[in-house]
């Protein structure tokens, strides 16, 4: 049987520790003994920091049996980004979306967020966003030790996903030579001043960790605790939308239908922490128990001026207004008697992560091996998104209008405004709603105004409510067994099922003046003088000031009285759910250790079997008489995959490396997709397809996207610190999801309508139907170039560059082009780099192109806009007084850093033209100086 054997430099590395061997990483375990062995007779090859990283992550690639990706603790903890999204963002093939101005969703080459798993220490991970698709900015940077991003799947890997899986991984404290006692610390500033005068603009993160072993190295210990109030600030235009016009001459056009630009202050609070406990009792059993807890908290305040153009009140003259020859669009106009909305808003998003973990590993004999694992994980998230509504009288018709003029500059930045009257004026601009909007008959009812000149105006502000509950519990029974062949060298085979099971509710409060009373005092209220923060600058927006208040604080204190939307909005019913999986699964995987024509031969060959049963629990409504009346649905459905898989790696010589993989792999349906509440009405006569039931909402019966995946490159790793790489992929995609018809099964359903049980219970379902194929290919090129390959006098110096370039062809069922969310054209990632005697110098540009994504809407339902590419710059300088060989300051090393140097703004638009901005959220910079210590 031909065994790898190491370089002379591999022998060097891994005798500092650097390059991390385990089982996802490597298939030569046991060459372990031999190579430490070996090691001691090879003189070794100190590489540390920065470039100490850069060694581990590329020897994580070159011997992985996978196609991967990955970033070490180096790469993490010496440029403290907020989340492991900014990290990974860099790695070739990958980008991320911003929220709120920081990287939160990751794509793998060109497919979004929902079509990749996401595994913590290879266990599927729960997430707090409505889907499976994991929201970054929950997981801190500061305690993980590495990411690895999985392009092509083998049949052990446990999570599934189309684009791929990123396994975020925690230490092995037994791995570290030496007891490990760091501290951490940062101070962040914003280049923006407060623009809420009540909020932040600087903060702080820090860490402690602490790593040391016991019992004869039997037991090790490892735990890191890390707290984070980190601000960040925003300038945001927001259009509602772009109506058709109509000019003097018939022809038609398009204009700004309104408005809500507003400032934002947030602050991100989190707290994390971190526990591994290693134990090898025995020369046989090695057991590892790991836990992660996090308490997160997104505080905003938002302020703005929304403003209704061509949807509102005011009128509009086509004299006055200035037209884009070329498209018709209405590039600026005056809209006078105009009453706009003054915003206060408040929203707070809460989120606790706990994920257990435990592992055991026993040797039963000298050629086999057992593996047993069980883990949990769950997440509650719940959000409290307030609009406070003020103006100058309550309705359409009462108190001052205003004279609004809009101007776009004709890029995309949006539009600014002129205007007359005073926003910042207390007597003026008064608590309450200034026009009539979400009206509710259970609101006009418990206030007595039906027919009355006040019946839908009492609508003074509203509460988004929806929270989350997401819970996994999985358990996996595995065995290796040592083979001695000149092909294989070991087989794998095991079992896992896991159950998940997540709940969404949905709710909203209409808010009114709890001194509202009619007849007696239905007017608006002058805002307290304790409520009073001053105002808020829009200047950016041509608004001036406006009244700054604690909306928070007038709900606390009674203020407002709060009516439940759900009365009488059926929404509510069909966006509350719960989804619950099923899923068991069994593998076989062949690691193979061959030589073909002289050439060394590694990889895999493996079948995974996918039995998945899902079930959902919701409500079927219908209106009667103006309120929502809803009765339970439970609806299952279950399938089965085969899932095969082949890595194959051809070692051309020490420096290159020929890969190809294939497999088919499998994405799950959008929980919010496949839930079982619906829109359900009975009809005594059969549609055209027989059925009685006209069903709309979620679909249980989807069944995940298919796609069969190949991917070929070749690698060449010429230095320590450098390699070039070539890869093209290829993926067949079938059974995508788009809109459709589809049949339902309504038995035991009562008609909402009566409250009895029809007898006929075949139903038309219109929602989302598994369908339509197509193709997605490209390539990637990446370079990890050291200088001293030019000259010696350039030691230190380097660069780390990729380019990855995506197209598809996806068409829906009936012919339609469709274009995936998060694919981007080409990505681009690039890291100028100097490390030497302590001194440390980083610029990193990411870049993207175009993209469909997904946002917030209304209510926090999920719409996909059409958003533009960005280029986002990092910059960092930083000291080691130990690697500079500072006596009595060994261990300690600070670092300046800036973030999004060039302030780049986050832009979608809103239809084909490009002055029609749907967004344009500028973040500024950011700036943190820290310090680490290690003792």
């Amino acid at each position: 049987m031909v065994k790898f054997k190491p370089n002379k430099l591999t022998l060097a590395i891994l005798s500092t520790g650097l390059l991390a061997v385990s089982a996802s990483s490597y298939a030569y375990e046991e060459q372990t003994k031999e190579t430490k062995k070996k090691a001691e007779d090879v003189e070794v090859i100190e590489v540390t920091g920065f470039r100490g990283s850069i060694v581990e992550s590329i020897n994580t690639k070159r011997y992985s049996s996978e196609v991967v990706e990955s970033i070490s603790a180096e790469d993490i903890g010496k440029l403290p980004d907020s989340s492991i999204a900014e990290s990974i963002a860099r790695l070739p093939g990958l980008t991320a979306q911003r929220l709120d101005g920081r990287a939160s969703r990751v794509s793998i080459r060109g497919f979004g967020e929902n079509e990749s798993g996401t595994t913590f220490n290879g266990r599927e991970q729960v997430s707090i966003s409505d889907n499976r698709g994991v929201e970054f900015d929950l997981y801190p940077s500061e305690i993980m030790s590495g990411v690895t991003v999985y392009k092509t799947p083998s049949a052990s890997l446990e999570a599934e996903g189309i684009a791929g899986i990123i396994d975020m991984q925690t230490v092995k404290p037994l791995a570290k030579e030496e007891r490990v006692l760091q501290f951490n610390g940062q101070f962040e500033q914003t280049s923006f001043n407060k623009l809420n005068p009540d909020g932040n603009d600087n903060g702080f993160r820090g860490t402690f960790s602490y790593m040391d072993k016991f019992a004869d190295d039997t037991i090790g210990v490892a735990f890191a605790y890390t707290g984070m109030s980190s601000p960040n600030q925003e300038k945001r235009w927001n259009a509602w939308g772009y109506p058709t016009f109509t000019y003097p001459d018939g022809s038609e056009g398009s204009i700004l239908g309104g408005a809500k630009p507003f400032v934002r202050s947030s602050t991100l609070e989190r707290d994390s922490a971190m526990l591994v406990v290693e134990a090898v009792p025995s020369d046989k059993l090695h057991l590892t128990f790991d836990a992660l807890y996090v308490d997160f908290s997104d505080e905003k305040i938002l302020r703005g001026i929304e403003v209704p153009f061509a949807w509102g009140q005011g009128s509009i003259s086509a004299e006055n207004a200035t037209i884009d020859a070329e498209s018709g669009f209405v590039t600026s106009a005056i809209t006078e008697g105009q009453r706009v909305v003054v915003r206060n808003d408040y929203e707070e998003r809460k989120a606790e992560l706990t994920s257990l973990g435990f592992n055991a590993q026993y040797d039963l004999a000298d050629t086999w091996q057992l593996e047993f694992d069980a883990s949990y994980s769950q997440v509650e998230r719940d959000i409290w998104s307030i609009e406070s509504y003020s103006g100058t009288g309550r309705g359409d018709s009462r108190g001052a209008a205003d004279n609004l003029g809009y101007q776009f500059d004709g890029g995309n930045t949006g539009a600014t405004f002129s205007h007359q009257l005073d926003y910042s004026d207390y007597n003026l601009i008064q608590l309450g709603g200034p026009l009539s909007w979400g009206w509710s008959s259970a609101l006009n009812q418990k206030y007595g105004v039906v027919g009355t000149e006040y019946e839908n105006q009492l609508q003074d502000g509203f509460i988004n409510a929806p929270s989350i509950d997401d819970e996994l519990t999985a358990l996996k029974l595995a065995a290796s067994h040592d083979i001695e062949s000149d092909v294989i060298s070991s087989v794998k085979f095991g079992v896992s099922y896991r159950e998940r099971e997540k709940t969404k509710a949905s709710e909203g409060y209409f808010m009114t003046l709890s001194s509202f009373n009619y007849p007696n005092n239905p007017g608006m209220l002058v805002v307290p003088e304790e409520y009073r923060e001053g105002t808020a600058n829009l200047d950016f927006i041509g608004m001036g000031d406006m009244i700054a208040y604690d909306t928070n604080g007038l709900i606390n204190d009674g203020y407002y009285d709060l009516l439940a939307e759900s009365l009488t909005n059926p929404s509510h019913a069909t966006k509350s759910w719960t989804v619950k999986e099923e899923v068991l699964s069994a593998f076989v995987q062949a690691n193979i250790d061959a030589e073909i024509g002289g050439v060394p031969v590694t990889g895999n060959v493996g079948l995974r079997y996918v039995e998945s049963d899902q079930s959902s629990q919701g409500n079927a409504f219908n209106t009667v008489d103006g309120l929502v009346v809803n009765s339970p649905t439970n609806i299952s459905h279950d399938y089965s995959h085969l899932l095969p898989s082949i890595n194959l790696s051809f070692r051309l010589d020490d420096q290159q490396t020929l890969r190809f993989g294939a497999a088919k792999t499998i994405s799950r349906a959008r929980l919010d997709e496949m839930n079982a509440s619906v829109n359900a009405s009975y009809n005594q006569q059969p549609d055209e397809n027989g059925n009685y039931w006209s069903v709309s909402g979620g679909n249980v019966g989807l069944e995940p996207k298919e796609a069969i995946g190949i991917d070929l490159s070749y690698e060449n790793y010429f230095s320590d610190e450098g390699y070039f790489s070539v890869a093209l992929f290829h993926k067949d995609l079938s059974e995508w999801i788009f809109d459709g018809t589809y049949a339902v099964d309504m038995t035991g359903v009562a008609d909402p309508a009566t409250g009895e049980v029809p007898a006929n219970s075949s139903g038309t379902g219109y929602g989302k139907v598994n369908g339509g194929e197509g193709t997605l290919w490209g390539y990637e090129l990446s370079l990890a170039f050291p200088f001293k390959m030019i000259d010696e006098s350039l030691d230190g110096f380097g660069l780390i560059a990729s380019h990855t370039s995506v197209d598809s062809d996806l068409e829906d069922p009936n012919g339609n082009e469709y274009q995936l969310p998060g694919l981007s054209d080409s990505i681009q990632s690039l890291t100028f780099y100097y490390e030497k005697d302590g001194f440390q110098a980083r610029a990193s540009v990411r870049k993207r192109d175009d993209f469909k994504g997904d946002v917030y809407g209304l209510g926090f339902s999920t719409n996909q806009v059409d958003i533009l590419g960005e280029t986002i710059i990092d910059a960092q300088i930083g000291y080691d007084f130990g690697e500079a060989g500072v006596e009595g300051l060994e261990g300690l090393s600070i670092f300046f850093q800036a973030q999004n140097l060039t302030e780049e703004p986050f832009t979608s638009l809103q239809g084909d033209n490009a002055l029609q901005v749907r967004d344009y959220q500028d973040y500024g910079s950011t700036y943190l100086l820290g310090f680490s210590y290690k003792m």
